[in-house]
């Protein structure tokens, strides 16, 4: 039976963390001054096995998740991550099975990731110009070799290839035309991210927020755009489409338009904790409890209970209390 929150909200979604590790140290998520050389990232034996992964995943699929996305940290990170991707494709009633990854590897990989039965692919990207994307993911990668992944995504059929830009003020926001130029150029759907206060290392200030309604105007004001309808409830990104035709943008505005009340997401952490928000402050941990012998029948109780106590909405509550709370953070429990 599937579960309902406190606010009837169904669990239909699943982002599942495989590792905490990322190649990228970008200021908006994992700056150097917290990630550096010292880091204690997580052990071997502290990462659920893709045994377990597959395991709980077909227990949320029992309890109604349809859709499931590998995230991290930077989920190419994982070793043999096709086995994984082919191991959660063969669940039944997993309908859509997608990656988020920063697209600095291999394109050879992406081929084998179709294969192995991945549907979409999700690539960040926060400009279009060196210097600025440089200075964000500061490890000096370039534009090219991410655009470069995200055109072979799209000629292997893991489309639409949707690419990611947080946008913060005073750093990026002069990318947003150029981005929204060349995407709609090429057919994949660009998505503008009000810059969030997820964790505490990124040192967020409300300030430092370009607002939906700010990238909107942006946008429209050198090319038309109308809303276009949800594709299901839930769905996090507003979407538009450009009125002279061309394709469509989104804009997630989880800061200035909060969308807690359709939120059917639950997020696994690379260790197994189970989470309800984004903004979350602790997990349940379910790894504890599958090496502990627990069966399935015994996990499915434990994650409905979880969920119909759920009563997160954290973007509608957003204050300077809240802000101040000892959240996750975003390379721990993934995007």
């Amino acid at each position: 039976m599937m579960p309902l929150d406190t606010l009837n909200r169904p669990l239909q979604d699943l982002r599942i963390s495989v590792t905490d590790r990322c190649n990228f140290r970008c200021t908006y998520c994992m700056p150097k001054g917290v990630f550096g050389r010292d880091y204690m990232f997580m052990t071997q034996d502290q990462l659920l096995t893709f045994e377990e992964i597959t395991r709980l995943t077909g227990v949320f699929v029992d309890l109604g998740v349809r859709k499931v996305r590998l995230t991290g940290g930077e989920p190419m990170m994982r070793r043999e991550l096709e086995t994984l991707v082919s191991m959660l494709a063969a669940i039944p009633k997993v309908e859509d099975l997608a990656l988020t990854t920063n697209g600095s590897f291999p394109v050879g990989r992406i081929q084998s990731l179709k294969d192995a039965g991945l549907k979409r692919m999700t690539v960040s990207l926060d400009a279009l110009d060196d210097e600025t994307f440089m200075s964000m993911n500061d490890v000096e990668f370039p534009v090219a070799s991410v655009l470069e992944w995200v055109e072979y995504s799209s000629r292997a059929g893991l489309s639409p290839v949707k690419i990611n830009m947080v946008v913060k003020r005073g750093v990026n926001e002069h990318a947003i035309l150029p981005m929204a130029r060349h995407f709609r150029e090429k057919g994949h759907i660009l998505r503008l991210i009000e810059y969030m206060d997820v964790g505490h290392s990124n040192g967020w200030r409300l300030d430092e927020v370009v607002t939906a309604r700010q990238i909107r105007d942006i946008i429209h004001a050198e090319t038309p755009i109308e809303p276009l309808e949800p594709n299901y409830r839930g769905e996090v990104a507003e979407r538009y489409r450009y009125i002279e035709g061309g394709g469509e943008l989104g804009i997630i505005a989880s800061v200035s338009q909060p969308f807690c009340g359709d939120c059917s997401r639950a997020r696994l952490s690379a260790d197994g904790n189970l989470f309800t928000c984004l903004f979350a402050i602790r997990g349940t941990d379910l790894r504890a409890m599958l090496r502990g012998g627990a069966s399935d029948e015994e996990l499915r109780t434990a994650i409905s209970d979880v969920w119909q106590k759920r009563v997160d909405r954290y973007s509608e509550l957003r204050s300077a209390a809240t802000q101040d709370l000892p959240k996750v953070e975003m390379s721990y429990i993934g995007g």
